[in-house]
């Protein structure tokens, strides 16, 4: 991929994947959208810095934007066990849901190791130095996090699967026949 040209052109071809990752990582679209313009304001500033490659350094400073983000609002939200008045009934719809309902309720760094490894697909090296961890840290947050996420979805099978010709992994979650 040849680098962007501008700030402006990065934007226009990232912004949508900036805000998916970001989404994942806070569990809100607004929280998501908010962190990604003050990401992404950071990052004007520092350009001529990292115009050659600026995907590394924005990720990382989604991640610790959004650290810094739940320390300072940490105890301030009341997490919910469900949507009030849900009114959609397809399965795979609230398989999905489901799914966030319990990603929303691992502990930040347990989350972010999920989207990093599995849905940024990311190695366990990477995500380690992405989060300034241990490789272990991301081994066993990661082990634990998926855990966790079986037990709070029990209809749900999740599981890790080598993708086909990578090293990258994915996380499937399907719902039980």
């Amino acid at each position: 991929m040849t680098p962007p040209e501008s700030f402006e052109e990065y934007v226009a071809a990232r912004y949508a994947a900036l805000t998916r990752t970001a989404y994942l990582l806070t569990g809100h679209h607004q929280d998501a959208e908010d962190l990604v313009q003050t990401v992404l304001m950071k990052a004007v500033g520092a350009w001529r810095r990292i115009q050659a490659d600026p995907e590394p350094y924005v990720r990382r400073m989604l991640v610790n934007e959004n650290i810094s983000r739940w320390r300072r609002h940490r105890g301030r939200e009341l997490t919910v066990a469900s949507v009030p008045d849900r009114a959609l009934s397809d399965a795979v719809v609230d398989g999905r849901l489901d799914l966030l309902a319990a990603l929303r309720q691992l502990s930040p760094r347990q989350r972010t190791v999920l989207v990093l490894r599995y849905f940024e697909d990311l190695t366990e090296a990477q995500t380690a130095e992405l989060m300034g961890t241990a490789l272990g840290t991301v081994k066993s947050q990661a082990r634990d996090a998926l855990a966790r996420l079986r037990a709070l979805a029990p209809g749900l099978d999740i599981r890790v699967e080598p993708e086909v010709a990578s090293d990258a992994v994915r996380l499937h979650a399907r719902l039980d026949p």
